[in-house]
């Protein structure tokens, strides 16, 4: 790791504008994350959280601003920047006719590494996939695709890895596997860029979270900052303090879009920002 790499946060953006036609969906988006930290950039759908890491990821270019990866412009030296990440999208990117172990050992040939055998066995102990290993993906839970998944993104140890709405789909028992595993990759020093619409989800994981709205950061803090924000509301003598939903929803509103900041380019999926129905 070069002297630039370890003075430079994994992740920083600033000033990041992206429009497709006359839709501005960033307009001047700025943050830093920490080595070793997850940090949750939530936001309605349509806000434009899969653009930001779109471009992260060197998927697409942003019309104005930089963008930096690892030390590495995104912009300027795309190759690096490809060598020191990993993207897992919002749907498992798996082979069903594959056994979960083979899953692996083709990601680790196909990155032309030693012993691939080896790195598969040591992934699907680490996820608590090990007598599942033989078995056909298409008889796994969606919480064990996603952990498999997420698996498969760490072969050759990235240390920045993008997860974009990781537990969409996935029912409560699923999401808390997900969450287990996005918690040790964390804690084994992975810097993680989570992107998602839940709202317990950047409580339960994030170190620090931004909300992004109409193309712009509003608010980037840890969930203590954030619920400082508001004043804690008095219920029977008994303070009550702010959730992370009094937040954003005093932040950004709670009425609908009008269509015309929203990101066409992100998936078309439901907006969940309540606390999820259990």
């Amino acid at each position: 790791m070069t002297t630039n790499q370890v003075q430079s946060p994994p992740i920083r953006v600033q000033g990041l504008e992206k429009s497709y036609k006359e839709l501005r969906v960033l307009r001047g988006v700025d943050f830093d994350v920490a080595r070793g930290s997850i940090f949750a950039l939530l936001g309605s759908n349509g806000a434009g959280k899969t653009t930001v890491v779109k471009i992260l990821s060197t998927l697409l270019k942003a019309d104005a601003g930089t963008a930096s990866v690892n030390g590495f412009d995104v912009a300027t030296q795309p190759a690096d920047v490809r060598e020191s990440i990993s993207l897992t999208g919002q749907f498992a990117a798996v082979d069903e006719i594959l056994s979960g172990r083979e899953n692996l050992v083709l990601v680790a040939r196909l990155r032309h590494l030693k012993n691939p055998g080896t790195i598969a066995d040591d992934l699907l102990e680490r996820f608590s996939l090990t007598e599942a290993g033989a078995r056909k993906v298409s008889t796994y839970s969606g919480g064990m695709r996603r952990r498999l998944d997420i698996a498969m993104s760490l072969i050759g140890n990235p240390p920045v890895i993008f997860l974009d709405e990781p537990t969409t789909g996935l029912d409560p028992q699923a999401r808390i596997e997900v969450w287990q595993a996005v918690k040790e990759l964390a804690g084994r020093g992975t810097t993680v860029l989570l992107t998602t619409q839940y709202l317990d989800e950047a409580e339960q994981l994030a170190d620090r979270i931004a909300i992004l709205h109409e193309g712009r950061i509003i608010v980037n803090g840890t969930l203590a900052e954030l619920k400082q924000l508001l004043p804690p509301a008095k219920v029977e003598y008994v303070e009550k303090q702010p959730t992370l939903e009094d937040v954003f929803l005093t932040l950004v509103g709670t009425g609908g879009k009008d269509g015309k900041d929203s990101d066409a380019h992100d998936d078309a999926t439901p907006a969940r920002m309540s606390e999820e129905q259990r």
